[in-house]
């Protein structure tokens, strides 16, 4: 079988952008686990570890917005993290319904010892990808995550955006 470097395959998927989004997201996922394998974490909690880091405590439903997940899909993963003490889920002070999820000391420890992985697998996907690709990608993705890019999409489309019949 030939080795395709082009990402063309043919055919009416290849137009369609969820079906690119979510196969691209399932190559790097394979690919981001086996850089940081033997961590005991895979990419997408390594993730989430990051997300909670950056954010410093987040209540529950701030984290899954800045994650594009729903609530369940965030306890879900959250799951492992709590399991192994890498994070804690505690009542915020000021308002006991909020739930704030923090890093651990183990969690923290287990995030700077897998970042250097993390970092290398990166550099080999700009360097493979291309610098400016890379970055192009990020703006693009970055904004199709947005919350304000749901919003637009869900709504009615004006009728000069409407497909033709």
């Amino acid at each position: 079988m030939e080795q395709q470097v082009d990402g063309q395959h043919g055919g009416v998927w290849d137009a369609c952008a969820n079906s690119a989004v979510r196969r691209a997201a399932r190559r790097l996922g394979q690919l981001y686990d086996d850089a940081i394998e033997g961590s005991g974490l895979r990419a997408t909690q390594f993730s989430l570890l990051a997300q909670i880091r950056l954010l410093g405590a987040p209540a529950l439903q701030p984290l899954a917005s800045a994650l594009a997940m729903d609530l369940s899909a965030l306890g879900h993963s959250l799951k492992p993290l709590l399991r192994d003490g890498l994070v804690t889920i505690e009542p915020d002070d000021r308002d006991r319904r909020v739930r704030r999820v923090s890093l651990t000391p183990a969690g923290a420890r287990r995030l700077e010892d897998v970042e250097r992985a993390w970092r290398a697998a990166q550099q080999r996907f700009e360097a493979l990808v291309g610098a400016d690709d890379a970055a192009a990608l990020q703006r693009i993705l970055s904004k199709v995550a947005s919350p304000e890019f749901a919003a637009a999409f869900r709504a009615p489309a004006p009728a000069e955006d409407a497909p033709s019949e």
